[in-house]
């Protein structure tokens, strides 16, 4: 194979300890999006004259909402078999534990969060939040959409981080040597492909609205976000490797099944945004 072509991507996916725990890079990167989009809405808000207080409770409805949905996602739309099959399994879905053959249980973390849930669970977070502290619904979502791409594209590197939602091979010699997963041959990165994507879209959104800050409020901002995002990943699937066995042979994948009514909701709310401006 020519090394020039391809990049032997064997990275520690523990960055460090502390206090004996592990500090993994995708935790790391789950932290760095959580705390870019925090700083950047804490702006908007003050650019809307939004009291702080009102502001600070936001991030938590917001964390909740992610993890929460992130992992119901994975769960139920992915491994529903597995998860609702016993008491345990359930527990299993909803702590970050995994009971052991022979008994006992140990702290394994969240191993599977989906994109299309933690958008569900955000969505609901923000919903309880403002009904609580009396904030437009759609302002709110508005701000944080401009924001999350960024956020979207450091999850996605964290996943890179952690050789995970792979590419199908290249075949050829260009592409990614996912060694950790014992593999010498090269796949397309598909989480890179899709941290780049967001990214721009992120550049994008942000231009739009420096020039257009009466959009907030209207929806725009809040469809275009997941027309984008969702319209690229339906796209990025055929490269990408299946995740679970039961997508083997289906025309479209169930992220691709997901990604349709957000990205068919995310234009109608561009088309009804006008209305509202």
């Amino acid at each position: 194979m020519n090394s020039f072509l391809a990049v032997i991507w064997d990275p520690d996916i523990e960055m460090s300890r502390l206090l004996g725990l592990p500090i993994r890079y995708y935790s790391l990167m789950w932290v760095l999006g959580l705390l870019a989009a925090y700083l950047l809405v804490k702006r908007f808000y003050k650019d809307r004259g939004i009291k702080p207080e009102v502001f600070e409770p936001l991030f938590l409805y917001c964390f909740l909402g992610i993890l929460i949905g992130a992992r119901l996602g994975h769960c139920l739309f992915y491994e529903p078999e597995y998860y609702l099959s016993s008491g345990k399994h359930f527990i299993e879905m909803l702590l970050p534990i995994h009971f052991m053959p022979k008994g006992g249980w140990k702290l394994v973390g969240y191993s599977g969060l989906a994109s299309h849930g933690g958008t569900i669970g955000i969505i609901i977070g923000m919903i309880l939040y403002c009904r609580k502290y009396k904030v437009k619904v759609l302002e709110c979502i508005d701000m944080v959409c401009v924001a999350t791409p960024l956020t979207a594209a450091c999850i996605r590197l964290g996943n890179l981080m952690n050789s995970e939602i792979v590419g199908k091979p290249t075949g050829t010699d260009w592409g990614f040597i996912f060694v950790q997963n014992g593999e010498d041959f090269a796949r397309h990165p598909a989480q890179l492909y899709e941290a780049i994507a967001y990214i721009i879209i992120f550049v994008i959104i942000l231009l739009i609205y420096r020039k257009h800050k009466q959009l907030v409020g209207s929806g725009f901002y809040f469809g275009f976000c997941i027309a984008t995002i969702f319209t690229f990943r339906f796209f990025i699937e055929f490269c990408k490797e299946v995740q679970v066995d039961f997508e083997q042979g289906m025309a479209l994948d169930m992220g691709q099944l997901l990604s349709i009514p957000f990205v068919i909701g995310g234009i109608w709310l561009m088309l009804h945004s006008r209305k509202k401006v």
